[in-house]
């Protein structure tokens, strides 16, 4: 009788920017499945999604990936159900329309490795600042370079986990740096995107560091970039269209609901979306061909492929849900009048 480690991943209930959680689960002689994977519960009390007098919240596995971690071991992507088997009201996965898989999305997440010693970013003297940003992004070498065994082996695990990894780079400010993950399927990319975020949180364990998703964390007052996941996505009429008066109406259909994008972009992401650092405002709508302060940009390469491509949302926070910024994108571009 053989023994494997499943390891049930979940967002809890804080708002606006929800945790991870995560317990593992012992099974005997496991096929190695998604549909292997019974269905489980845990204590929503403790994790502000139920009340002490009917705790019990149920976790719905939705994606299985090798854990390179563990021997024998798997990490189980899983959304959060009430006992009666509806989708929690924290449940952002349930929330996406795109049943055919015909929206492709590409996130790029950038986040500070911060020391637990110092809470500063790696590369932060204690009491001051480094040398100002300019020489960190996409650097090479002790100076200016802070954190790469870290990344290197965050990426050596994503791969082996089966993950769409795509790559990394170091970006503009000392400490920070991104990944990118790629997938056709909305709710598969946020799937990826959760397991990426937990084998990173989760392997900080090891080097005493943790994660800084919040988007501005050094204070909108400094002269240092904030934190994005800028949102690349496509759909069936982006890849194939070929007309830019099309990729405009689109771009249009998010003129009016700037709220609502805003809402579900991520928390503290005022502090960022300033107009400044490559962002456009919070309260304006703008997009341009290869513009990195505009709201979307239209990269070059759709431009010179005869306007098919994809588009680059640059609103959404480090800290946003995927699931939630794919649900709300997939939304507003189905309703464009095209």
């Amino acid at each position: 009788m053989s023994k494997t480690k499943l390891e049930y991943i979940w967002l809890d209930g804080y708002f606006p920017t929800q945790n991870m959680r995560s317990k593992t689960k012992v099974v005997n002689d496991f096929g190695g499945k998604l549909e292997d994977c019974e269905m489980w519960s845990f204590d929503g009390s403790s994790t502000r999604q139920a009340e002490g007098g009917s705790s019990d919240c149920l976790l719905k596995p939705v994606a299985i990936f090798p854990d390179p971690a563990r021997k024998d071991g798997f990490l189980v992507m899983t959304e959060v159900l009430n006992a009666d088997g509806t989708p929690h009201v924290s449940n952002g996965r349930a929330t996406i329309e795109d049943e055919d898989n015909d929206f492709w999305f590409g996130f790029e997440q950038e986040y500070f490795i911060m020391d637990t010693k110092t809470q500063l970013p790696l590369g932060f003297p204690i009491g001051g600042y480094p040398a100002p940003q300019g020489m960190y992004y996409c650097s090479v070498g002790g100076l200016h370079t802070h954190g790469r065994d870290l990344v290197e082996e965050h990426a050596d695990l994503c791969i082996a986990a089966g993950l769409n990894f795509e790559g990394i780079n170091q970006e503009v400010a000392s400490g920070q740096w991104e990944f990118q993950l790629f997938a056709k399927g909305a709710k598969l990319a946020g799937d990826e995107m959760w397991v990426a975020r937990y084998l990173l949180d989760r392997l900080t364990e090891s080097f005493g560091y943790y994660i800084e998703y919040h988007p501005k964390p050094l204070g909108k007052e400094l002269d240092w970039n904030g934190s994005g996941m800028h949102a690349n996505f496509s759909n069936t009429t982006l890849r194939t269209c070929g007309s830019r008066e099309i990729y405009e109406k689109i771009c249009e259909a998010f003129r009016p609901v700037v709220k609502e994008h805003i809402s579900v972009y991520g928390e503290f992401n005022d502090q960022r979306l300033t107009g400044l650092h490559e962002t456009a405002s919070i309260t304006d709508f703008s997009y341009g061909i290869s513009d990195r302060g505009a709201s979307i940009r239209i990269p070059i390469i759709t431009v010179q492929k005869g306007w098919k491509g994809w588009l680059e949302d640059r609103r959404p926070a480090s800290n946003g849900d995927p699931y939630k910024i794919a649900g709300r994108i997939i939304k507003t571009v189905k309703s464009a009048k095209i």
